[in-house]
């Protein structure tokens, strides 16, 4: 069984309440430890500047309530409770809400959509109504559907969301390890802890991202328990602060502390707010790993353990400073001045520990987003590893993490204080749930077929406690909160000029694409010559000859006996079932053995190398031949309409009872009731050839025409296979705006030099990759 497909059994299989707790467990070092290690830099992070404390415990206890409500409000409330229901087919983040209002409505911003594409399983999954009920709803669809630039807006807004996870991936690797780091200074004097803290932070930087391309999988086993012991930890602290120097801090739980607070402290604990929001600091992983677990397991360890421990370590915090707020050092506010000085050493190590873990979550998120990125094509070519070949979303990307590394090491040597690093990171983290909250009201509304009502009882509850502390993050902008969005511009420029080039380049094929007839006319005016093997055209088109190949023919009459359009497309939808992989259509009459393939990938999908994908290719078209397919009678005019009739056809591993593909490096693959099609052995050469048979069920007989057709795609298999590929050069038209020579001569020109070619990314064998170049005028 390949990863593909016992993956996406293993997903519909029933869960048990063993299975369900295991996954809460795992659930605790990937999704938590961003989370978990908020105690460590909060109350520093407050207290800093802003604010100080007084001889009573208003600050303190006002501080406290804002901490424990925001912690209830938006992790617990909101995240628990709400968005986790809004997953798309068990997948979550942003753009599972963006995938779920593109197949609810089609804003869908890939070209490329068919209408066939809504008959995939993960469109019609469990009878979901695709028309909203109310009329609101309705007409919201309409408009949506209607103008373009409200779905530009709505891809700009998931873009953001998703620029700000990327932003989070740099600066919370580096406030976690600094802030764990800092319990040095308790060991050391004022004048060198500050010259130890940031050479050790920058070391464990090092050291965390130059272990990434092992894969989660190789360490992953020490995550819960480390997570785990680190909750233990700081409950346990906590608990003692609690009973040993304030009992009375529960008080501070009421809200009318936080009136207290505001009442008192003014601006100033207005503008404080930006350190408060730090406790909910990798909340949103709870929806983004929803794909690696399930619903019921993160909403398990949440309530369980995750959410008591952090009220009982902030309430424990709370309890020491109150009985020590006659101390004004800075420094000596935080998490290690809370811990017995017997214990600090200790804590410190898992503290540390903790943090890497908290560090490697938001990067191995940040990897599958833009995994996601890139399949949408709102992102460059990167070369993506799986690091597992049985956890499915286990990834690398190596340019990716040397990137994140250096701008992780640049924001904690230029800023070396967790005040700075803290307001960076609070705008990132809540700049995303606003987000959320704003694809969430429409989801409510268009998916889940709501009033609208609640949809603005949704928006306004949440979006005003977002909206404050928003307004708190970016009051801080000259002090530090400029970097996420310096950082969010930044990829978002990237992400809008990809997808604005992706877009005119597609546009070209279409307005350029030439007709059926021109190619099945092509043979007498040029000479054409049919050359053995297998000549695969890759395209973005999902209809129509590309302009690339008539270029291409036109300068070289010959191509192969078979040849094959294929178009790789994305969809959006998480996953794709293995058994609606492939569509595969004739082009033009039968005798011509020419087609058109078109695969398709879920965004989250595994794509394989280039041995198994020509194998599950062949057998695709093998068994399309076979299913019985009738030639049209169709005059020329109606070719093209013929040529839009596609056929599903599965992969090798989802339809045994059909044809397999046996080969001398291939799995045989025996049936219980089947005939061998031919066999065709290869004379002997200085590189032998492969032997090449098609395995076929005798029942039911196929026809002379569809055997003679086997018989052609089995030489042309053994024959070999060629790739041609497009290498198309991209320049705007006289008389295009400045703006637009800007974006497309210079901008996408540059991403598309330094980014990987399709080659690349299907794991093309060179040996057997032709590439055509080609200029696009735009």
């Amino acid at each position: 069984m390949d990863l593909e497909t016992g993956f996406y059994q293993n997903r519909i299989k029933k869960e048990s309440w063993k299975t369900v707790l295991t996954l809460a467990y795992q659930s605790l070092g990937v999704v938590y430890g961003d989370l978990s290690t908020s105690p460590l830099y909060v109350y520093k992070s407050t207290f800093a500047e802003d604010i100080h404390h007084s001889e009573t415990n208003e600050e303190i206890f006002g501080v406290l309530s804002f901490v424990f409500w925001t912690l209830t409000l938006v992790p617990l409330l909101k995240y628990v409770f709400i968005v986790l229901r809004a997953d798309d087919n068990g997948e979550g983040g942003t753009f599972a809400l963006y995938s779920l209002l593109c197949r609810y409505a089609r804003v869908n911003s890939l070209p490329n959509c068919q209408l066939a594409d809504e008959e995939l399983f993960e469109y019609k999954k469990d009878g979901i109504e695709l028309t909203p009920k109310s009329i609101f709803g309705g007409r919201l669809k309409s408009t949506l559907e209607k103008y373009r630039v409200l779905q530009r807006f709505l891809l700009v807004l998931a873009l953001i969301g998703t620029c700000m996870v990327i932003g989070d991936g740099v600066l919370t690797p580096a406030i976690s390890v600094f802030s764990a780091v800092s319990g040095l200074e308790l060991s050391m004097s004022k004048e060198h802890h500050k010259y130890v803290e940031v050479p050790v932070a920058c070391a464990i930087l090092i050291g965390l991202f130059a272990l990434q391309h092992y894969g989660t999988h190789r360490v992953g086993f020490l995550f819960a328990p480390v997570v785990l012991m680190w909750l233990f930890c700081i409950s346990t602290i906590g608990l003692y602060n609690i009973i040993y120097w304030n009992p009375q801090v529960y008080k501070a739980l009421s809200p009318y502390y936080m009136y207290k607070f505001l009442k008192k402290t003014q601006r100033g604990g207005w503008m404080s707010l930006g350190g408060i929001l730090l406790c909910i600091t990798g909340s949103e992983a709870m929806f983004a790993d929803l794909g690696h677990f399930s619903q019921l397991s993160i909403k398990i360890a949440f309530t369980s353990l995750v959410y008591p421990s952090l009220v009982l370590a902030y309430m424990g915090q709370a309890a020491y400073l109150s009985k020590h707020h006659f101390d004004d050092n800075d420094y000596r506010v935080g998490f290690y001045v809370s811990v017995p000085d017997k214990l600090r050493w200790p804590v410190l190590i898992i503290a540390i520990l903790a943090a890497v873990v908290g560090s490697q979550a938001i990067i191995t998120g940040t990897f599958s987003i833009i995994k996601q990125c890139s399949a949408l094509g709102c992102f460059p070519r990167v070369k993506i590893v799986h690091t597992s070949s049985k956890i499915h979303g286990q990834i690398y990307i190596p340019e990716i993490n040397w990137t994140l590394m250096l701008l992780c090491l640049a924001v904690t040597i230029g800023f070396r204080d967790t005040n700075r690093l803290g307001n960076a990171s609070g705008l990132a983290v809540i700049t995303v749930m606003l987000v959320t909250t704003c694809l969430m009201s429409l989801v409510i509304v268009l998916c889940w077929h709501k009033s609208v009502f609640l949809a603005i009882c949704f928006v306004f509850f949440f979006g005003t406690i977002e909206a404050l502390y928003f307004t708190a993050s970016l009051i801080k902008f000259l002090e530090g909160a400029w970097v996420p969005i310096a950082l969010a511009f930044t990829f978002l420029a990237i992400m809008c000029t990809w997808h604005y080039g992706t877009l005119k380049k597609y546009e070209f094929d279409i307005q350029n694409k030439v007709s059926i007839n021109w190619l099945l006319n092509l043979g007498p005016s040029l000479g054409i010559v049919r050359i053995r093997g297998i000549g695969l055209i890759h395209t973005e088109l999902v209809s129509g000859i590309p302009a690339i190949f008539s270029h291409f023919v036109t300068n070289l009459p010959a191509f192969h006996q078979v040849l094959v359009f294929l178009c790789i497309k994305s969809v959006p939808v998480p996953h794709v079932r293995p058994e609606e992989r492939f569509l595969v259509g004739h082009i033009g009459p039968r005798e011509y053995r020419l087609y058109r393939c078109i695969v398709r990938y879920g965004y989250r999908d595994v794509h394989k190398d280039d041995m198994e994908f020509e194998n599950d290719l062949v057998c695709s078209i093998a068994e399309f031949i076979r299913s019985g397919t009738k030639e049209s009678n169709a005059p020329n005019d109606d070719m093209e309409k013929d040529d839009d009739k596609m056929t599903v056809v599965g992969t090798c591993s989802t339809h045994t009872d059909g044809i397999q593909l046996n080969e001398d490096d291939a799995c045989n693959i025996e049936l219980g009731s089947s005939s061998e099609l031919r066999e065709i052995r290869s004379p002997p050469a200085i590189q032998p050839r492969k032997r090449v048979r098609f395995v076929i069920p005798e029942s039911p007989k196929i026809d002379r025409a569809a055997r003679d057709e086997l018989n052609d795609l089995t030489e042309a298999r053994e024959a070999g296979i060629a790739y041609i590929l497009g290498h198309s050069y991209m320049k705007a038209k006289q008389g295009s705006s400045m703006v637009k020579k800007f974006v497309i001569n210079y901008g996408y020109e540059f991403l598309r030099r330094n980014s990987r070619s399709s080659a690349y990314e299907l794991s093309l064998p060179h040996a057997s990759t032709i590439e055509v170049g080609m200029l696009y005028h735009v």
